[in-house]
């Protein structure tokens, strides 16, 4: 991860990597997306204006929302990486990225559906309504079933590496944590312990943002 993320890095090169990054983890889920989806391959294929709405909505949503989310957490890793104090890369990163993870993901998603509202006449123009449907939306898209979905998930392409490489990094160094989290680099074959650390952790991301969205549905039901 340090070669392609690394504090010392022009601010060009770190957006570029971050960019191909974002790039690499976005495709391939949403083409998954949209063979999964019944009917929506056949109806972009079908129809110049609704490729053209989906080309806008993840170019305009999609990027922006995976980019923010991997250049925030591959700063904060080549951050803590430039630190060579003992465990600083564990607990810096493993403890400010996932909530950090969760909160501009959440924000992201309410700023460009505003923004979508005034400029593209989304949800009717209405910046409320717009306003209204990111809990909703949010709250379904661990479950894969709208395209905010193919951004979560995007999302875990990077993070998987970045969490892994951490942990890794933790295991070797970290002589606080309990006999069994020490082990489990040694227990387990290659990288499989810090990676199924790894699924763990994004998971628990993955849920927060479920029962925040959730949350937020509700609190705006009770306030109309």
């Amino acid at each position: 991860m340090e070669k392609y993320f690394d504090i010392r890095m022009p601010f060009w090169r770190f957006a570029l990597n971050t960019s191909a990054f974002s790039c690499l983890g976005l495709l391939p889920i949403l083409l998954l997306y949209i063979v999964l989806t019944p009917g929506f391959g056949a109806m972009l294929l079908g129809s110049g204006q609704a490729f053209s709405r989906l080309l806008r909505q993840v170019l305009t949503n999609g990027l922006v929302v995976v980019f923010c989310v991997n250049y925030m957490s591959f700063f904060l890793y080549a951050l803590s990486a430039s630190k060579h104090a003992k465990g600083a890369a564990l607990s810096r990163v493993l403890l400010i990225d996932p909530p950090a993870r969760v909160t501009l993901f959440i924000l992201l998603h309410a700023v460009i559906y505003v923004l979508s509202a005034d400029w593209f006449g989304s949800f009717g123009g209405d910046r409320l309504q717009a306003l209204r449907v990111v809990g909703p939306t949010l709250a379904r898209s661990v479950f894969f079933e709208n395209i905010s979905g193919v951004y979560l998930y995007a999302t875990l392409v990077s993070a998987l590496p970045l969490y892994t490489s951490v942990i890794d990094r933790g295991l070797e160094t970290c002589d606080r944590c309990p006999d069994w989290f020490r082990n489990l680099r040694s227990k387990l074959p290659g990288k499989l312990g810090p990676i199924l650390l790894a699924l763990a952790l994004f998971g628990a991301v993955t849920l927060t943002i479920t029962a925040a969205s959730a949350l937020i549905t509700r609190l705006q039901s009770t306030w109309v």
